[in-house]
């Protein structure tokens, strides 16, 4: 449940950091993907390189790596990047900036600038966990929507005993794989996702081609892979690669071969989303040589056909599954849009404007609206593709619950 699965963990002044370590090395043993935070204070109970070497990733704990080159550890880029945010163990002091939002360390900028899930694991004496300051803090950090690992009873570095010490780490990761397990509704579901574009060749050098750069696929297929569906990843070409577990990639370059492809993964889909940006014509001829200029003795001519269309063999083939198009448009958008939905059999089709800044090819950035076969338009704000892969998904959840 845990592999290829993206754990922050954020560790603060206590002697209960050396619990960290057994934490990091369990999460890396499930081949878990993992990065840690410190705070300057975690730093006298655990070094950096221990954490390191066993998380096998750089510990970020400034907000600069590199002082003289001014290297900025991005706060924003590390919350974007987790599945799940844990801060273990978390002290009394940082349970209060949590509560009040003081945000003076790369911990706390990153907590403040997640959308991941958050779970947080105190470790304090018993006194301190007992005060009232300490169990406001708790009340109104869970009312913000963060999960706590509530502490064990047992005897506790002061020599008391009682509720204070950090939970076990074997127990945060079962915590983790249960978290995990919760929030897979598309558990056992197969989902086919075409990505990028095609490209048909002129001659052994030279192709047709646009300027799709995969992103909205892929993007896609990792949120479909977290949410716990089988990805089947058909994908053009692209330099684009992904870590996510859970996603078969399938590389084809042509028209004709990803229509192949699409279709022989089709019939076992429960979901197909089409996404790529496939050239709708091609050369009828292909030159089995380069093409030289100097051979030519006037303006050559490329006589074109149509390729296949995916999208509109897959609806006349449709039969339990819920198929999915994109429509990028210029002008007219919606009524092109739905004219698209009706021809070629969509259950809903996700469109975007070129006239939209930051939509469209190769941007980190899109802009969507979602017409669907019973006449419903939700349009989007611009969001990263991540995002918008998000917002996708909700729809199909949604459908395949109705």
């Amino acid at each position: 449940m845990l592999r290829g699965k993206k754990i922050l963990i954020g560790v603060t002044g206590s002697i209960a950091a050396y619990k960290i370590a057994s934490l990091v090395r369990l999460l890396v043993k499930q081949n878990a993907l993992v990065k840690v935070i410190m705070t300057e204070d975690a730093k006298e109970f655990i070094t950096p390189l221990t954490l390191s070497t066993l998380s096998k990733n750089p510990v970020h704990y400034l907000f600069t790596d590199d002082k003289e080159s001014g290297e900025w550890n991005n706060h924003v880029n590390l919350g974007l990047w987790a599945d799940v945010f844990v801060i273990a163990p978390a002290t009394a002091n940082t349970l209060s900036k949590i509560a009040h939002g003081h945000c003076d360390n790369l911990l706390m900028a990153t907590y403040l600038s997640a959308k991941c899930p958050i779970y947080i694991a105190p470790a304090m004496d018993l006194d301190m966990y007992k005060h009232g300051s300490t169990k406001d803090n708790l009340d109104k950090i869970t009312e913000f929507g963060n999960t706590i690992i509530n502490p064990e009873y047992g005897e506790l570095a002061s020599g008391l005993v009682g509720e204070g010490r950090m939970e076990e780490p074997e127990q945060i990761v079962q915590i983790l794989e249960d978290h995990f397990e919760a929030n897979v509704p598309l558990k056992g579901k197969k989902i086919l996702i075409s990505a990028g574009p095609t490209h048909e060749a002129i001659d052994p050098v030279r192709f047709i081609g646009n300027h799709s750069s995969g992103k909205m696929g892929f993007a896609l297929a990792e949120e479909a892979a977290k949410l716990g569906a089988d990805v089947e990843l058909v994908c053009g070409p692209t330099s684009i690669t992904t870590e996510e577990a859970g996603i078969v990639i399938t590389k084809v370059v042509s028209a004709q071969e990803m229509y192949e492809a699409c279709l022989s993964k089709f019939k076992t889909s429960d979901v197909a989303i089409m996404a790529a940006a496939v050239a709708d014509y091609r050369p009828k001829t292909v030159a089995d040589k380069k093409i030289k200029k100097e051979t030519q003795t006037s303006d050559p001519t490329i006589e074109l056909e149509k390729t296949p269309d995916i999208l509109k063999t897959l609806g006349e083939q449709k039969q339990h599954q819920l198929l999915v198009g994109f429509a990028l448009e210029t002008d007219n958008e919606e009524a092109n849009a739905k004219s698209k939905l009706e021809r070629k059999n969509l259950d809903f089709i996700v469109l975007n404007s070129l006239r939209d800044k930051g939509a469209g090819f190769a941007t980190d950035t899109n802009r969507i609206t979602i017409l669907d076969k019973h006449n419903n338009i939700i349009s989007f704000e611009l969001k990263s593709k991540q995002e918008v892969a998000i917002d996708i998904m909700n729809k199909i959840i949604k459908e395949l619950n109705a």
